[in-house]
């Protein structure tokens, strides 16, 4: 059966937002940067706003037209925009993060120094699928239309994950690891993955 994906609008923001939140609440990299449970959501709800929000102007939000699972992609010419966590705009941050802004910073500087170089990517930045609503197929729905677009565009496609359990999704999916690599000071490991190999 073929699921429809659309692409998400700003209309849609906060139902995007809090099917994002609820789905990374335990990630490994979101426990590592938020390890207080309780205020968790909390926080993983102002910070995925801030993803979808910078995803809105410069990329593509698709997802389930209920939005029981949405994706982040930055297309083609954004893979690499980067609005960093430390720069004047970093007092937005602490009430994220609080004190363990710099295991947030370790992370974002992992992620970003394993990219492969160049602009000629579909770049998944995010996925997730509400917790009950997972095991239905829609994670795997996002991806092909996420990668047709990519196809459309002649590109390969290129993501990151540090949920162990993800790499073989992806990898049934085309992706290959190009690389594993730890965040600093006790941070998560993570795979980057991509579609095909920018070493050639």
């Amino acid at each position: 059966m073929t699921r429809e994906i659309i692409r998400v609008g700003p209309q849609h923001r906060d139902r995007a937002v809090q099917c994002l939140a609820r789905a990374f609440h335990h990630d490994p990299a979101m426990v590592f940067m938020m390890p207080h449970e309780p205020s968790r959501a909390r926080r993983l709800t102002r910070l995925i706003g801030w993803m979808v929000d910078q995803t809105f102007k410069v990329g593509l939000v698709l997802g389930t037209p209920e939005l029981e699972g949405v994706t982040l992609w930055r297309p083609p010419g954004t893979v690499h925009y980067h609005e960093p966590l430390w720069h004047p705009g970093t007092l937005r941050f602490l009430p994220i993060f609080g004190w363990h802004l710099p295991r947030a910073l370790n992370t974002d500087d992992g992620i970003t120094s394993h990219l492969p170089k160049g602009e000629s990517w579909m770049y998944l930045k995010m996925a997730g699928v509400d917790p009950d609503h997972q095991g239905k197929g829609l994670g795997g729905a996002m991806l092909r239309a996420g990668l047709a677009e990519a196809a459309r565009l002649g590109v390969a496609s290129l993501l990151e994950t540090a949920t162990p359990e993800n790499v073989g999704l992806y990898q049934r999916f085309g992706y290959r690891i190009l690389c594993e690599w730890d965040v600093k000071d006790g941070g998560p490991h993570f795979w980057t993955m991509a579609t095909a190999d920018p070493r050639g």
